[in-house]
């Protein structure tokens, strides 16, 4: 089995990509992404924004996200990150001063059960 974590893209400052984006691994994000994103795990750079539909195991903000995002082990909203938008993860950290506007809904396997807990955060 290969590890795909190993794989590393960036989207640079500056440059803007406007449609689909499908990667394995990790992605930086410092420059913009419109449209549809996918990957392992996602980082949104402090200088970077998404406005996209997103697909990742791992997704870290830190700049902007405004759409749908779905993770499928965690969300990470750093003190700089900024998420609006519906989201629908397993586990959420928000750290003091990052800002979550938006539908949340958290899902966690307890039992072999599915949890659904519906929450709308605003924190400015």
């Amino acid at each position: 089995m290969t590890n795909t974590l190993s794989n590393v893209s960036i989207i640079d400052k500056g440059l803007t990509v406007d449609g689909s984006v499908s990667t394995t691994g990790k992605l930086i994000v410092k420059g913009t992404v419109k449209g549809t994103l996918e990957g392992d795990v996602v980082i949104i750079a402090e200088e970077g924004e998404v406005y996209a539909e997103t697909t990742a195991a791992i997704i870290t903000i830190a700049g902007v996200f405004e759409g749908n995002l779905k993770a499928s082990k965690e969300l990470i909203i750093l003190p700089t990150g900024k998420c609006s938008g519906t989201v629908v993860c397993k586990c959420i950290v928000i750290e003091a001063g990052g800002r979550l506007n938006g539908d949340v809904t958290c899902t966690a396997k307890k039992n072999g059960l599915s949890k659904k807990k519906v929450v709308g955060i605003v924190k400015s």
